[in-house]
């Protein structure tokens, strides 16, 4: 699905513009640096020989070195889908209308039912409840039917030699290497998407080394083929992300009209009384708990779409994927598979929604301005939304957060 592939966009953003830097053979002990951006694939061969030798320092045995990386060339087809990323540019409405479909929830309850001893000892165990672990499992490879056919560790390689994200990916190849060495999968089993993700749930390699759990017993963690270590190791994760057990993580709402919309930002969490005091109430009609229990107000197609109280589990779905639509999307599916019902649409097709080429010239227009909204990527992230935020205020705009025309069109003329 491309969730973790999003996450190392954002956080290596900026590109490093990396020359050839000439290495030592004797100096094993040292990471290799050479690299080329934009390049044919010439040097490769010389950076790999070189990496052979920094892994055996490394502790890595010479027979895995050799089993693993021997024979591995250069993918220019990675490179390519490594430079254009876009799923995550649709709207919320569109990526969720696709990706939320009825068969993957009734598949997700399925599921759940058909292996409630499984679901109820992980449950136990790591806090983390079946809905939550089946959404992950639904939107990444649905349920395992789609995990990738390519080479994993040539994909890895030929990213941790371009130097775009060199660094992450040469972390990700000594781990690969890490999994081959103690036994959990050889290197021909290694296959997946492009970026090199693994198994069920698409863990990158040092997330399956870190927190891979034998959950069958049978003294090793394989996330290719073993469903209970696969949703062990998912729940495992997202405990590790700070999920607290028996919290939610997402609610519809309704809203009242006058609410001050520059309140509905995920970076503003408040307590549930506060929000039953500024009018907003459950999705049918019912009462908020006047507790203390703090929640963030998510308007993913801004104030005249559907409404959803955000609460601090909802972090572990935008650490998992920062990119928003899927997090929204993501939770949302839980919700259905814990027996939610569908989302409000609200004014449904009446909501303005940008074109990638409009929001690339919106965030053309924001940097400009002063603010940094990262790269012109057609992606509506949070830097972006922050900034559209604050561009609403100024205009004396609804500051919903949401990029709509009107905003595109006063920044245009110079407001």
């Amino acid at each position: 699905m491309g969730r973790l592939t999003d996450r190392l966009r954002s956080a290596f953003a900026a590109a490093l513009l990396c020359a050839p830097l000439a290495i030592p053979v004797s100096a094993a002990a040292q990471q290799p640096t050479l690299q080329q951006c934009g390049s044919n694939g010439a040097g490769f061969d010389a950076w790999m020989a070189q990496f052979k030798q920094y892994a055996i320092s490394q502790g890595i045995s010479s027979r895995t070195v050799a089993a693993a990386l021997n024979g591995i060339s250069y993918d220019p087809n990675v490179i390519a889908l490594d430079r254009r990323q876009g799923v995550f540019a649709q709207s919320f409405f569109e990526f969720s209308d696709r990706m939320v479909a009825n068969y993957r929830i009734q598949q997700g309850r399925k599921l759940i039912q058909q292996n409630q001893a499984l679901f109820n000892r992980i449950e136990q165990q790591f806090g983390v409840p079946g809905a939550v672990l089946v959404a992950f499992w639904g939107l990444e490879t649905d349920f395992g039917a789609n995990m990738g056919d390519k080479p994993s560790l040539r994909s890895v390689a030929t990213l941790a030699w371009d130097c775009r994200r060199a660094e992450m990916f040469r972390t990700q190849l000594m781990s690969a290497l890490k999994i081959v060495d103690r036994g959990d999968l050889t290197p021909q089993s290694m296959r997946g998407p492009w970026a090199g993700e693994l198994g069920s749930f698409q863990f990158l390699p040092d997330h399956y080394l870190n927190f891979g759990v034998d959950f069958d017993g049978d003294g090793r963690v394989d996330l290719l083929r073993s469903h209970p270590d696969a949703l062990a190791s998912a729940a495992n994760y997202i405990r590790s992300m700070g999920w607290k057990a028996g919290q939610p993580w997402l609610e519809e709402v309704r809203v009242p009209a006058n609410l001050p919309w520059d309140q509905a930002d995920l970076s503003i969490k408040i307590p549930r009384a506060q929000w039953a005091r500024m009018g907003v109430v459950r999705a049918g009609g019912g009462q908020l708990p006047a507790d203390q229990l703090t929640a963030s107000l998510l308007l993913p197609m801004g104030r005249t779409g559907p409404a959803f109280l955000a609460y601090p589990n909802f972090d572990v779905f935008t650490e998992w994927n920062n990119s928003l639509v899927y997090a929204t999307s993501a939770a949302y599916l839980a919700t259905r598979v814990a027996g939610a019902g569908p989302f409000d649409r609200g004014d449904g097709k009446a909501i303005p929604n940008l074109s990638m080429a409009q929001v690339k010239e919106l965030q053309t227009l924001l940097n400009r301005r002063g603010h940094h909204v990262g790269g012109v990527d057609g992606i509506v992230g949070s830097a972006t939304r922050q900034a559209v935020k604050v561009e609403q205020m100024r205009l004396g705009l609804p500051a919903d957060s949401y990029p709509t025309p009107q905003l595109l069109a006063a920044l245009r003329s110079g407001r």
